[in-house]
């Protein structure tokens, strides 16, 4: 149902006949015209004519006559192609009674494996947790949606040395004392004392260094104490996936824990393929093509030299794992931009390995950071790490009071509902909406303002919908005929049929900052159409069709929304 798509199909025969050879006829919004396409001035070389001459002769051979209205030859060879309004509208018609608007289900689904958010046992989540969960969970919807089998991973950092620390700390505290202090939520606390004892008491650090030996060894005391940390810190972590609206679950944890039965035969596999060399008395890997700033290349540690495993042999054995029993062909791995070397590294060596081997591919779903308002790294007033759960009531407080001051006739209920879907939809919005790969500032006032390319923005255009459809006491009928005499009819129309397309291209590159525009250009596109375009005061069947625009708006931006995690509240 892509314009592109089917402006494509009519071009390329075209251009393949005129040329010899198969042509991408690179078609693109224009503002000269609906669609433009500059392919003749790329062949005009090959073939050694004037570009003109080459796209006239294009033209004479295309079946265009029942999509455009116009299509003509332009400067000094474009293609300018005028969408005929009968096709517009048919295909908004199409739209309206397609469930899934436009967008096909996957016909090759796949096995995907998101690995995403990672927080650390005994450890509270931060605003440096807020970027993985947020976009890896747009990743997870967004696949699943169209069809994939998509299996979450969260990777949680809940075994090495520190363990020994806390196992101790709690042992001293009792096993009761220390379970009600965890179930307070207040993890931070719990591991800087553990910290704080380690660094003033040789003697705690010596008795925490034997834990780490009976943790490791299997001892059924120290494995008791460990299973009470991790436990108390999934509950934790569950309370903030749930007030952060993301679909992560219990059977969702994945600790690096649960690798330890793996990591030896990674080791003894890479042995076995020769792949294994001694550094410095660690067992290493050289992936081709890696070296450091002094040119020299640079190992993989798969086995530090006292023995121990470190995070290359996890995420091998991780891989290996995916690919092999779980039967994955496509792995994300959500994590920080600072990562990307370790990761290119990881994945070079699962390929030799043949753990990583077509159709099978890793990808590594970088990010930036977040930034407060003076440009640097986002911290607390005490210059610590800003707590994600403080933040997140934060957006939620400040969302609610919005919506007592615009809506004072909101129940208390309503608006604390209104104020929860508002302030983490801002949230995620704000991160998700600006490319994934850079940083950017956390502004309150512009994430929660109801103007501009913000969340706020979004929700009360779909809102706004919703107010048509109770103040006219209809539903829209999907069915019915669709005209486009106003040029604002036919930009909405427009961007509503761009749906398929933009989400096709998020499912393979998860730039999610594209969607956001889609629908915020969306939004945009409706209000224009709202301010100018009368809906309920038009005469039939100019209102019929126009009601089926505004339906079939809020459901693409309903949906659109969804897929970012986003609720879309009835009223603001």
């Amino acid at each position: 149902m892509d314009l592109e798509n089917v402006l494509t199909d009519r071009l390329a025969p075209a251009f393949a006949t005129v040329a010899g050879v198969p042509v991408d006829p690179v078609v693109r919004r224009s503002q000269r015209a609906d669609f433009q396409s500059d392919a003749a001035l790329a062949l005009a070389r090959r073939l050694g004519r004037p570009p003109r001459d080459i796209a006239a002769e294009v033209l004479e051979q295309a079946e265009l006559a029942d999509v455009c209205s116009r299509a003509e030859v332009s400067g000094p060879g474009f293609l300018n192609l005028t969408v005929a309004d009968q096709a517009l509208a048919g295909l908004v018609a199409a739209l309206a009674v397609d469930r899934r608007l436009g967008v096909p289900v996957a016909v090759e689904p796949e096995t995907v494996v998101v690995d995403y958010s990672a927080p650390n046992v005994a450890k509270e989540m931060h605003v440096g947790h807020l970027r993985s969960t947020v976009i890896g969970d747009a990743a997870a919807r967004l696949l699943e949606w169209l069809g994939h089998r998509v299996l979450r991973a969260n990777h949680l950092g809940d075994w090495g040395t520190p363990f020994g620390m806390l196992i101790e700390h709690l042992a001293d505290l009792g096993e009761a004392e220390a379970a009600q202090e965890l179930s307070m939520g207040d993890l931070d606390t719990f591991y800087k004392a553990a910290r704080a004892k380690f660094d003033a008491d040789e003697a705690f650090a010596e008795r925490s260094r034997l834990r780490v030996v009976a943790l490791q060894g299997g001892d059924p005391v120290t494995l008791r104490l460990w299973r009470l940390l991790v436990e108390q810190s999934e509950r934790y972590f569950m309370t903030v996936y749930d007030l952060l609206d993301v679909t992560l679950s219990e059977r969702d944890f994945h600790g690096e824990s649960s690798y330890n039965g793996l990591l030896g035969p990674v080791v003894e596999e890479l042995d076995r393929l020769r792949l294994l060399r001694e550094s410095d008395g660690a067992a290493c890997v050289f992936p081709p093509g890696s070296v450091g700033r002094d040119g020299e290349p640079l190992p993989l540690i798969v086995r530090k030299s006292d023995g121990g495993y470190g995070y290359a042999a996890t995420d091998l054995a991780a891989i290996r794992r995916r690919t092999g029993a779980l039967g994955a062909t496509r792995l994300l791995y959500v994590v920080g931009l600072p990562q990307r070397r370790h990761f290119e590294m990881v994945y070079a060596v699962a390929a030799q390995a043949g753990w990583l081997a077509p159709p099978a591919r890793a990808e590594h779903v970088g990010f930036g950071s977040i930034l407060g308002s003076d440009g640097r790294m986002l911290r607390s007033r005490a210059g610590g790490s800003v707590k994600l759960v403080g933040l997140l009531e934060e957006a939620i407080t400040r969302a609610t009071a919005l919506a007592r001051e615009r809506n004072p006739e909101l129940g208390e209920a309503e608006a604390a509902e209104v104020g929860r879907a508002v302030g983490i939809g801002a949230i995620k919005y704000a991160d998700l909406s600006n490319d994934r790969n850079r940083d950017y500032v956390l502004d309150w006032e512009r994430m929660l303002s109801l103007d501009g390319n913000t969340a706020p923005y979004l929700q009360y255009a779909y809102s706004r919908i919703g107010s048509i459809f109770r103040r006219a006491g209809v539903a829209a009928r999907p069915d019915a005929a669709v005209s486009l005499a106003e040029p604002a009819e036919r930009a909405l129309a427009f961007e509503l049929v761009g749906f398929g397309r933009v989400v096709g291209e998020v499912a393979d590159n998860l730039e999610f900052h594209n969607l956001a525009g889609y629908l915020y250009r969306l939004a945009a596109a409706f209000s224009t159409f709202y301010e100018r375009c009368p809906v309920l005061r038009a005469d039939e069947p100019v209102r019929e069709s126009r009601l089926v625009l505004c339906d079939l708006t809020a459901r693409v931006l309903r949906q659109g929304l969804h897929l970012l995690g986003i609720r879309t509240p009835e009223r603001m």
